[in-house]
C-alpha cells in the first residue's frame, strides 16, 4: 500500500475506527507501543542507564560466568535511539561508553581478531556520527583516550583506527 492509499484509507475512517485501528497497532506490535510510549513519556536517561546496564552486562556478567562481549548488544540500542530520534549527545554517549567498555575488558581477556574489527566498525561509526551532529567538542576526549586505548593494548588495525581519527583533524 502506498502513502498516498493509506492517507485515502484513513481519511474516509471515522474518529472512532480510527482510535480503534492505532489501539490494535498499539497492542499487536511491540515497536508501535515503544514508539508511543517514548513519544508521550521519553524518558531518555532511563533508556540511556538501560542500555548501558545491558552493554556492562555483556563484558562483565554478574548471573552468568562467562562474558558473552557481544557487540550487536549496544548497536540494538543504538539503532533504537536512531529511530526514535533520541538525543544525539545521549546516542553519541552510549556509543563511546560501549567502546570503552569492551576496551577495559579487552585488556584482562582473550578475543578473537573479530571484536577488534567490531569495535573498529563501532569506533569508525561514532565518530561519524559525532562530527556529523557537531558534537566534537564534548566528546573528543573520550575520543582520543580509546585511539589511545587501542594503541596501548596493542589492538589491530592500528592503521584503521588514525585513519578514522583523521576524521576530527
Amino acid at each position: 500500500m502506498s502513502k498516498r492509499a493509506l492517507k485515502s484509507y484513513l481519511k474516509g475512517l471515522k474518529k472512532s475506527d480510527l482510535e480503534e485501528q492505532i489501539t490494535d497497532l498499539y497492542d499487536r506490535f511491540p515497536a508501535v507501543k515503544q514508539y508511543f510510549d517514548f513519544v508521550f513519556n521519553p524518558k531518555e536517561d532511563k533508556l540511556v542507564q538501560e542500555a548501558k546496564t545491558k552493554i556492562s552486562n555483556e563484558y562483565f556478567p554478574l548471573k552468568r560466568k562467562r562474558a558473552r562481549a557481544r557487540r550487536s548488544v549496544a548497536q540494538k540500542y543504538i539503532k533504537l535511539f536512531l529511530k526514535l530520534e533520541m538525543d544525539p549527545f545521549l546516542t553519541a554517549d552510549v556509543m563511546l561508553y560501549n567502546q570503552e567498555v569492551a576496551q577495559t575488558f579487552s585488556e584482562n581477556h582473550r578475543v578473537p581478531d573479530a571484536f577488534y574489527k567490531s569495535m573498529l566498525n563501532s569506533f569508525k561509526e561514532s565518530i561519524q556520527f559525532i562530527s556529523r551532529n557537531k558534537l566534537l567538542a564534548e566528546f573528543k576526549d573520550r575520543i582520543i583516550i580509546i585511539y589511545q586505548n587501542s594503541q596501548k593494548q596493542n589492538w589491530p588495525y592500528e592503521e584503521d583506527f588514525s585513519q578514522a581519527l583523521d576524521i576530527i583533524d
